[in-house]
């Protein structure tokens, strides 16, 4: 019988109802008791690390998380990580990066209702992770949600209520639960050993462009930041003409040795700067980095990591652009 550890950090999943909305309470161990079938599955150790709503996660907990699925490797045959939906994709892509090249499957999973509830998403998508962990033929990180097995990079929540409450992002699901059963579409095969890491650079920040937004909102975040990412329109750029006030503050920053991406808000396709004059000056002669077909989510936890090995910026460059869980697959 397969042996996995769950960690516990809190969640819808773990909440009760208080007169102050629902607050993370459970523990691991609470669940089980709901879903009894998972015991008849593996031999399941519970660990606590936190028991927080999402909303408050930090790249902290983050290494937590991290730190507690490394001293225990060795004693497991995997991992699932209860988690609130709304950073899980955030948490997925950065133990992405934190724990590289795993043979072992590491799977993340929470749900839109409480447990204890008579209708609730929560009991199948426990049931759901503890399948695809004991069956091992999905390594690495992976969230499980609502049937699908979704690659720790490529995840977002993109319902905010509903039970399939997230998707796949420029990437094919890996595989679905059906009754009971893995069905794998999609194999990937770790390169190497697995590699743990610890340091993160939590010093990046995110710009979301709107119409008229002010080139002193991005210099205010390049002062308090190693890293900002720019979240910009269709395919990317920022703001020409009598906006072009943008480029000075962008060649300063990165002339100084800050590190200043492009990513976009659409969902779907990824970024491509060298389609429009007012991305393709960015790449060309600002040498800003490009996101292409990565999410949101992935662009933050890479950039932590990235700057958490390394300050140089040709390196940070080339770790960025480098594939890592299959996180870009459109890169230069």
């Amino acid at each position: 019988m397969k042996k996995i550890l769950m960690v516990g950090t809190g969640g819808t999943i773990a909440s009760e109802m208080t007169e102050a909305g629902l607050v993370p309470e459970l523990t691991g161990a609470d669940f089980l008791k709901y879903v009894p079938a998972v015991r008849q599955l593996c031999q399941v150790d519970c660990l606590q690390v936190c028991n927080i709503d999402s909303t408050n996660m930090t790249p902290a907990h983050w290494r937590q998380v991290a730190q507690a699925i490394q001293l225990r490797y060795g004693g497991y045959d995997g991992f699932v990580v209860c988690h609130g939906t709304d950073t899980m994709g955030y948490t997925a892509a950065a133990l992405s990066y934190l724990i590289q090249d795993s043979p072992k499957p590491i799977v993340l999973t929470g749900s839109q209702k409480p447990i204890h509830m008579d209708v609730t998403d929560s009991k199948t998508n426990l049931l759901d992770a503890f399948t695809v962990a004991c069956d091992g033929r999905l390594p690495g990180v992976t969230v499980v949600f609502g049937g699908a097995v979704i690659l720790g990079t490529r995840a977002r929540k993109t319902y905010s209520k509903s039970f399939g409450a997230f998707s796949s992002i420029n990437y094919p699901v890996l595989g679905v639960v059906q009754e009971g059963r893995l069905i794998p579409y999609l194999r990937p095969a770790p390169e190497g050993t697995v590699k743990f890491y610890q340091e993160l650079d939590e010093k990046v920040s995110l710009l979301k462009l709107i119409p008229g937004v002010s080139s002193a909102q991005l210099a205010f975040l390049l002062r308090e930041s190693d890293a900002v990412i720019i979240e910009s329109y269709g395919v990317g750029g920022v703001p020409a003409g009598d906006q072009g006030e943008f480029y000075p503050v962008i060649r300063s920053a990165v002339d100084g040795g800050k590190i200043v991406v492009v990513t976009t808000q659409v969902q779907n396709e990824g970024s491509d700067l060298s389609v429009y004059n007012v991305g393709h000056r960015l790449k060309s002669d600002l040498g800003v980095l490009e996101s292409y077909d990565m999410t949101t989510e992935a662009v933050v936890a890479k950039l932590m990591w990235a700057l958490g090995q390394s300050r140089d910026s040709e390196l940070v460059s080339r770790l960025f652009y480098t594939p890592i869980a299959a996180d870009i697959l459109c890169g230069p």
